[in-house]
């Protein structure tokens, strides 16, 4: 699948986001958070990338609908709705605040016409995503105006909060209140004083990375102690996956990326934590889990042990109930030999490999303050498919950074060309407030960004076909997600009959954002199944596949 960011053109919105946007850009240096016009498709993205869109939901809203979360509560006359936007670790936060709330006696409404406070769990790593949040924050502000919906209160938490903080309030009349992290905890009673008429002073921005010890040793036991039982956190969603975090916060200083200041150093979660949550999950219908953090490879070095990851998997593998695990936002520079070998040969892990390489090119690389290139990444994708010949690689670039030359292109080009990957996330460059690439020279024109980005694309667009077509006749392991309607003018090599299609992920596809595989007859399976299967036909980045017999498809291919 291809996805794609192009920050180039202007084009004229509501007088109300113009007026956001200009608070923004006079308190926010450099924010132009709401007129930028994005054309984008786009999933979760590793740390570092500009952040996706928000998610699919029950709620619609201009473009592309933010999800939000229901689940029953135990009462006590006062009801939230909170909105996700933004990855999958702000689904984690989402579901933390929601349990947190609910164990206070809050409801926990679907639909924000039926709430009194809207919570807006925001993105903001680059100017779409902050767009995303405005739109949807002023959006939750107009329901207080409708006589037949609920909302007294909108509240905004999240990145685009935490990043911005007063400032964003004081553009942002609209919000009740911008709350930063720390608030998390107690969030239950900050909603409540917002109710009453006291809203908590706007959160103050920090540069969280100075919260914590510089070397990573020194932060053991940072991360917040509780008893390994049931996690603080209910279930928004009854898909048969879930994210399940296992760390926070980035120590790399890449160019680019604003993250490590406002999500702060990298702490690693106890393994006894990680289990916990990830036998509750299970409990809670979850045969899927879905490793996050902002730096996978990071996990453990601040607990003393750097292969803890390694020796963690086997042991997310046998929690009862859980039938694949997979790991998402790897570093190529940190992915050693032990877990790249965990990963490509540990039974239940899904061979699958989020990879951020950002560029090809080595002086691109380096001005982004990354380290290798195109022969050193080569190399690492043929270690992996040494071992898994078949596994899932994806990744992202960014086009056009500071500096980038005809030939450093055209390196990204050959690169993506010789590497087979599964999808590809491709990024046009642009400032962002805050990062030290926003300083750099060399800045490459609005226009041939675009071109370039424009150029890649199609090109990446026929690798991806041509990789899904290599996979027709394998053998893969689909974890079944929905049931669809089939299509009622069906491709000749679909061969299905009138019912519904199962639909669900092979273990190259990654949750919402590589493509889906539809099942062709057999038997109905339920939800959070996985079921071998053969592919017979491709189509983009989907894949049809018919189930095995046991003697035919007595297991996937690595």
């Amino acid at each position: 699948m291809v996805w794609f960011f192009l920050l180039t053109c202007r084009s004229p919105v509501a007088d109300t986001l113009r007026d956001v946007s200009e608070g923004l850009q006079r308190s926010v240096p450099g924010a132009d958070l709401v007129l930028g016009s994005v054309r984008a498709t786009g999933p979760d993205l590793p740390a570092g990338e500009p952040a996706a869109p928000p998610r699919p939901g029950t709620r619609p809203s201009a473009g592309t609908a933010p999800r939000t979360g229901t689940a029953p509560g135990s009462g006590g006359g006062r009801s939230v709705t909170v909105v996700t936007l933004g990855c999958a670790r702000n689904e984690v936060d989402s579901e933390e605040l929601a349990g947190r709330l609910a164990a206070a006696g809050w409801t926990l409404r679907e639909d924000a016409d039926d709430a009194d406070v809207v919570v807006v769990n925001t993105c903001g790593f680059v100017e779409q995503a902050a767009k995303d949040s405005i739109d949807t924050l002023l959006e939750a502000a107009q329901l207080r105006q409708d006589p037949c919906a609920s909302p007294r209160a909108v509240v905004a938490v999240g990145c685009l909060a935490e990043r911005h903080g007063v400032n964003l309030a004081k553009a942002l009349p609209e919000a009740d209140a911008v709350l930063g992290f720390d608030t998390y905890q107690d969030m239950a009673t900050h909603l409540l004083d917002v109710l009453d008429g006291r809203p908590p002073a706007s959160h103050v921005p920090r540069d969280r990375r100075q919260l914590l010890p510089l070397a990573p040793a020194e932060r053991r036991g940072a991360h917040p102690a509780r008893e390994d039982g049931p996690p603080v956190r209910l279930r928004l969603t009854d898909e048969p996956w879930a994210p399940l975090k296992i760390a926070s916060g980035c120590d790399r200083r890449c160019a680019f990326c604003a993250i490590p200041a406002f999500r702060g150093a990298h702490v690693s979660r106890p393994p006894s934590q990680v289990l916990a949550e990830a036998r509750w999950l299970a409990d809670n219908g979850v045969s899927e889990l879905f490793l996050v953090s902002e730096n996978t490879t990071s996990y453990g070095k601040d607990l003393g042990d750097p292969g803890a990851l390694e020796d963690l998997l086997p042991r997310l593998v046998r929690v009862p109930g859980v039938e694949r695990v997979r790991l998402s936002y790897l570093q190529p520079a940190e992915l050693r030999p032990g877990l790249l070998e965990a990963v490509c040969t540990t039974p239940g892990v899904a061979p699958y490999f989020d990879l951020s390489f950002q560029h090809a090119s080595p002086s691109v690389l380096r001005r982004m303050r990354r380290f290798g290139g195109a022969e050193e990444f080569l190399g690492l994708i043929g270690r992996i498919r040494a071992l898994a010949p078949h596994a899932g690689i994806r990744s992202n670039v960014i086009v056009g950074f500071p500096g980038e030359t005809d030939e450093d292109f055209q390196q990204l080009r050959d690169f993506l060309v010789g590497a087979g990957l599964d999808a590809v996330g491709i990024f046009g460059y642009s400032d962002e407030e805050g990062t030290a690439a926003a300083g750099l020279d060399g800045k490459c024109p609005p226009d041939l960004t675009a071109r370039r980005v424009e150029d890649l694309t199609a090109l990446v667009q026929e690798l991806m076909d041509q990789r899904s077509q290599d996979r027709i006749g394998h053998r893969v392991r689909v974890l079944v997600e929905e049931w669809e309607e089939p299509d009622p003018d069906p491709r000749p090599a679909a061969g299905h009959g009138d019912g519904p299609l199962a639909v669900g992920r092979a273990d190259h596809q990654g949750p919402q954002v590589d493509g889906v595989t539809r099942l062709l007859g057999g038997d109905r399976p339920a939800i959070g199944t996985l079921v071998p299967a053969e592919v017979v036909d491709a189509e983009g980045p989907d894949l049809l596949a018919v189930p095995c017999a046991p003697d035919r498809c007595p297991g996937h291919e690595r």
